[in-house]
């Protein structure tokens, strides 16, 4: 089975790709394959709302590589989606990219009934609000969500601040076994 990541912050080994790791070290050493993208720090274009994707099953706008990422969410069975915290919210390049591929998978129904889990980093405040849009995307694709042992965040501001945050930790890493587990119920 296959579990895709996508990190929204533009620092690609931060806290959040750290948290993105804390969770898929049980998946990959009960042997999945886990990939993880970098969508922070990508210069993505918004949706513009021409509703092509609807008609052609990919974004019309091509100097990004949103229908290659489109197409790895296709095959996946279980998909993370992760990002710091700005002022209260997710990264714009996470928004671009959820308002995008939302637009060009929606209307396809394959994500329903696929794994889905947000993490979130956080300084300090504003992470729920992360936490609750991320999992917004989840809910209008019909997905299935497990959760953990606490809300999946973790608190740090500089690089491996996270690692000091026990509790984000275990919360991370029992999300990757709850992942697991319901994956394996689902494939059983």
């Amino acid at each position: 089975m296959k579990i895709l990541a996508v990190n929204g912050s533009p620092r690609a080994n931060g806290n959040t790709r750290q948290l993105i790791d804390a969770c898929l070290a049980p998946l990959q050493k009960k042997g999945f394959e886990t990939e993880v993208i970098q969508v922070g720090g990508k210069l993505l274009h918004g949706c513009t709302g021409c509703r092509s994707c609807n008609i052609t099953g990919h974004c019309i706008i091509s100097n990004d590589p949103i229908n290659e990422w489109a197409e790895k969410i296709k095959t996946c069975d279980a998909l993370i989606l992760a990002s710091p915290t700005y002022y209260a919210n997710m990264t714009p390049e996470m928004k671009a990219f959820i308002d995008r591929s939302g637009s060009i998978l929606r209307p396809t129904g394959i994500l329903a009934r696929k794994v889905g889990a947000p993490i979130v980093a956080a300084r300090r405040g504003g992470a729920m609000n992360t936490y609750n849009t991320l999992m917004a995307f989840f809910g209008i694709n019909n997905m299935i969500v497990p959760m953990s042992s606490y809300w999946n965040l973790g608190i740090g501001r500089e690089k491996g601040d996270v690692q000091e945050d026990e509790e984000g930790l275990a919360t991370m890493t029992n999300l990757g076994k709850n992942i697991a587990w319901l994956l394996e119920k689902l494939h059983a």
